[in-house]
């Protein structure tokens, strides 16, 4: 892939380099430019490195494939041959008819393990090359950078991981038998004029006469087929938008509008599809229409030829044969083509997302450290997701070992950044962040993340049993590890009256269960991490009453001897907090115990004597009174 493809490729799959307000190019363009390339030799040279450990089945299947056309190609001879009695080495007359017929047998015979070899041998290698591609992409994902992630859609990587390798596949199982077509088109030229040069030529001249209409054809094909893909695309974008969305929807009472909105894109891509069928089905009756006139030839010409003893009737059928069988590796070829097409395509869409680059790497020298102390301090720390955007703006901030903080302001001020930051998600900051002393770029990603825990707002659940879900992060914890965490956040109760008790499977995301009770699960998890660090960003904000009051006497132990951040807008819950370090606009303009900020008659005072629940409800106005 030229680098010219390979930046264009990048801005649209992670949406930078793009002008103040402007959007990513629409996927009609980026696909139709991606399957117009024809030959990429970067692809095909990095597809080759997957293949690599199997290149000696590879060579096998087509040796096979070779032996499969040479049969193919020796069974009309053989017929030939047989007719004309040229095989005589058991004789001539009838003995020359067993003879042909035994080596037709062995022919036959031939032929058929030949072409179990090729599908089973090639069947086989792309079943491992997909496995291989899809956990090179999968291992790539899961260390990949948040702040690619963040800009990219889930839809795009999934139909990477799913669509694009399955094309890579398809051209795989193709690209052998493609291989046999080209060498049987070749065979059938060199047979078909070796038998009689006459009649070869007669045949080979219809060859321009299909060039022509598929010089023609080829443009309108493509752009049909283009359609067709961008077409199902948005059919099936819409029909997952409004899965999703399914409550909206319903609620709001959109099921006839949204009925009509797809009624029309499925009738764009009915139409666009059956243009693409039209399109396609176009080369077979003209092979066919072209089989006939070949055929015709031989029979007209051929046939004169033997009524004048110039052509024997062995060679005559012979030449029929070949002809029947010629046009059909044209017409395969023309369907591997357009297979290598999407292939070449999807080869570029893979690679992409493999050529990410992980901005997030251990450096050299990066420390181990097996047991952090807790202590967290940030020194003049500036961070960005966009250039030029900073969310954090100089901040000062030093956690003891052992301290609560308390992070609260408005929504945007830069509270949930600074978790990130302390979890080293994103390393596009200016200034230092030492934790236990040690600076962060210079600990080991996995040691670093063994020694903090995180609840989120929204806590994600996984397919599996609320057991696995609880023992994610440490899969050494026994049952009873596991329920004693449940006990102590208070989720035992709730888990012991499903009908499967800790065995229960989650559906998707936990929706089985309700918000409150995920998050009982997440809090479950982040205590039998037993990690000297623990986030907690918006944890309680999805909590009711009853929970939050269980939960709150659950914290005093989760926080015993941990250092935790706690993120909040609602002020009841950071009461407790050792220091409580108040956000405006990227910046830190309070600092202080709860106590000490009451009396200050700051920000958080005025928002705690209004009795604000969260300081979204904070009137802009009162807000910048406090720069």
């Amino acid at each position: 892939m030229n680098q010219k493809t390979s930046l264009n490729m990048n801005r649209i799959l992670s949406g930078l380099d793009l002008p103040p307000g402007a959007v990513s190019p629409p996927a009609e363009l980026t696909e139709e430019e991606m399957f117009s390339s024809v030959y990429n030799e970067n692809v095909v040279k990095r597809f080759m490195h997957f293949m690599a450990p199997y290149k000696l089945v590879v060579a096998f299947s087509f040796f096979a494939v070779l032996i499969y056309t040479i049969t193919q190609l020796s069974i009309p001879i053989l017929i030939q041959m047989t007719l004309d009695q040229q095989i005589t080495f058991m004789g001539s007359g009838l003995e020359s008819l067993k003879a042909g017929i035994m080596l037709f047998a062995v022919a036959i015979l031939i032929n058929f393990i030949s072409h179990f070899c090729t599908e089973f041998l090639v069947s086989r290698i792309a079943q491992r090359l997909v496995f291989d591609m899809r956990r090179a992409m999968y291992e790539h994902l899961q260390r990949i950078s948040l702040t690619f992630m963040d800009k990219t859609e889930v839809g795009r990587l999934m139909s990477r991981l799913q669509g694009d390798v399955g094309s890579l596949q398809e051209f795989l199982e193709t690209s052998v038998h493609a291989f046999g077509d080209v060498i049987l088109l070749i065979g059938i030229i060199f047979v078909l004029l070796w038998l009689d040069p006459r009649l070869g030529v007669m045949t080979l001249a219809l060859l321009p006469i299909l060039a022509i209409i598929r010089y023609f054809w080829l443009p309108v094909a493509r752009k049909a087929f283009v359609k067709a893909r961008i077409t199902s695309s948005i059919v099936t974008g819409t029909m997952c938008e409004n899965i999703r969305g399914v409550k909206v929807v319903q609620g709001m009472i959109r099921e006839p509008v949204n009925y009509t909105l797809y009624e029309e894109k499925a009738n764009d891509h009915f139409k666009s599809t059956v243009r693409a069928a039209k399109l396609a089905q176009i080369m077979l009756p003209t092979v066919d229409t072209l089989t006939g006139l070949a055929m015709a030839i031989i029979v007209v010409v051929g046939g004169g030829f033997v009524l004048e003893g110039e052509l024997t009737a062995g060679v005559m059928i012979a030449y029929i044969l070949f002809v029947q069988r010629f046009f059909d590796p044209i017409r395969a070829l023309t369907m591997h083509y357009n297979v290598f097409q999407r292939a070449m395509a999807s080869g570029e869409r893979i690679f992409e997302v493999l050529d990410v680059s992980v901005d997030i790497q251990d450096v050299s020298g990066a420390v181990d450290i097996e047991q952090l102390r807790g202590s967290i301090e940030f020194k003049n720390v500036t961070f960005a997701y966009n250039p030029g955007q900073p969310v954090l703006k100089e901040i000062n901030l030093e956690i003891k070992e052992g301290e609560t903080v308390a992070l609260v302001g408005p929504t945007g001020c830069g509270k949930s950044s600074m978790a990130s930051l302390i979890h080293n998600f994103y390393d596009t900051y200016s200034g230092t962040i030492s934790i236990s002393g040690q600076d962060l770029r210079m600990v080991k990603q996995a040691s670093l993340g063994k020694q903090i825990a995180m609840v989120l707002q929204e806590p994600y659940l996984f397919s599996e049993s609320i057991f696995t879900n609880i023992r994610y992060n440490t899969t050494h914890a026994t049952f009873k590890d596991v329920e004693q965490a449940a006990k102590t956040v208070g989720a035992h109760d709730f888990i012991s009256k499903l009908p499967q008790g800790y065995d229960t499977i989650l559906e998707e995301r936990g929706s089985n269960l309700s918000i409150g009770q995920r998050q009982l699960l997440a809090f479950a998890r982040a205590l039998i991490t037993d990690a000297p660090i623990l986030i907690l960003d918006e944890a309680t904000a999805s909590i009711d009453s009853e929970s939050e009051l269980m939960l709150q006497q659950a914290l005093d132990q989760l926080l015993k001897n941990r250092t935790a951040i706690i993120i909040a807008h609602r002020l009841a819950t950071v009461r407790k907090a050792d220091q409580i370090v108040v956000m405006q606009e990227g910046r830190i303009v309070e600092k202080g115990t709860h106590k000490n900020l009451l009396e200050s008659g700051g920000l958080f005072a005025s928002l705690h004597s209004l009795n604000f629940a969260s300081f979204d409800d904070v009137p802009e106005e009162m807000v910048k009174q406090y720069p």
